[in-house]
């Protein structure tokens, strides 16, 4: 848990009425998971990392602060000021649970966007 209302977990975990608004921040379905079960509000596809970012990262966690770094930058792009202006609205408005298949969690986009949502929402400047 990064704040009250930004949190993150593995989707595979089962759902707990604290999750608030449920977003998928992966580009890919995760495996072994049926769309109607997984309890989802949003899947934000394009707020996950690039294809070419995902596979240099490959979960390597001595990457992490480099994969964060370039990650962040992704964010920044024109390409995602939809999706992340969308993710800040929910934000604003309920508790959000950002969700990934990832098994290491704490090393993971939404442990990213978890931080940087919190972060901002902490910031004079918002």
């Amino acid at each position: 848990m990064i704040s009250k209302h930004v949190t993150y977990r593995r989707i595979y975990e089962t759902p707990i009425p604290s999750d608030g608004t449920r977003v998928l921040v992966d580009r890919v379905w995760p495996r072994g998971v049926r769309k109607q079960d997984a309890h989802l509000d949003e899947w934000m596809r394009d707020i996950a990392p690039s294809t070419e970012l995902r596979k240099w990262y490959g979960h390597q966690p001595e990457r992490f602060t480099e994969f964060r770094r370039r990650y962040l930058a992704e964010l920044r792009d024109p390409q995602h000021r939809d999706a992340v202006e969308q993710l800040r609205a929910i934000a604003r408005e309920h508790p959000v649970t950002l969700l990934t298949a990832t098994s290491d969690i704490d090393h993971s986009q939404a442990a990213v966007l978890a931080n940087w949502i919190a972060a901002e929402s902490n910031s004079p400047e918002r």
